[in-house]
């Protein structure tokens, strides 16, 4: 909650789709800053987690189910498939199927766009991705002298990862033109 306080205090004034791992709370704390976002749970997130408890030997025909879950063409089918996963998988691992019962509001928001915004949405995969480089510059300091340090060392971490940033999202001009029909009057010019 804080962190999106500051966010605020900076100057973000709306946040259309928030795409965040599992943390219980945050969907929450997310829509209580900024009650106009849509918050969308991280589907690789959700799978990784239920595969933990899943026995290899059933991992891969699970798998199989799942993916015509988060797959589906709409919110509708993919809720007849969540109940098959439920009819064939629940009576073995309960708690996986109750996980995707019971996070399926957040987990099932990215259905209701077309697939350039769904491919956009439904992970958090490329901002850990940038964490991770980031953090390659930044583990090898022992201790910074000041906070300024710190943040002058992420934005020359930052500028440098930007220059292997040579390809552009693809079908980018589509993807922000149909996100600008969902959020009529809330894109800022500068994004289209």
């Amino acid at each position: 909650m804080g962190v999106l306080n500051e966010l605020k205090e900076r100057g973000v004034e709306d946040i259309l789709i928030a795409c965040v791992d599992g943390l219980k709370s945050f969907p929450s704390a997310i829509n209580s800053v900024f009650p106009n976002a849509q918050v969308q749970v991280c589907v690789v997130h959700q799978i990784r987690n239920s595969l933990k408890y899943v026995a290899s030997k059933d991992v891969k025909r699970f798998l199989t189910d799942l993916k015509q879950i988060y797959q589906a063409s709409s919110k509708e089918v993919a809720e007849h498939y969540l109940l098959e996963l439920e009819e064939k998988w629940g009576g073995k691992y309960p708690m996986v199927t109750k996980s995707w019962q019971n996070n399926w509001e957040h987990l099932s928001g990215y259905f209701k766009y077309s697939d350039p915004v769904r491919r956009l949405i439904y992970t958090t995969n490329p901002i850990e991705s940038l964490h991770r480089q980031i953090r390659k510059f930044t583990k090898t300091k022992g201790a910074f002298t000041s906070i300024n340090a710190l943040y002058k060392l992420v934005y020359c971490a930052i500028k440098k990862i930007e220059d292997k940033w040579t390809m552009p999202l693809r079908n980018w001009a589509l993807t922000i033109s149909q996100i600008d029909i969902f959020f009529s009057g809330r894109l800022k010019e500068t994004l289209r």
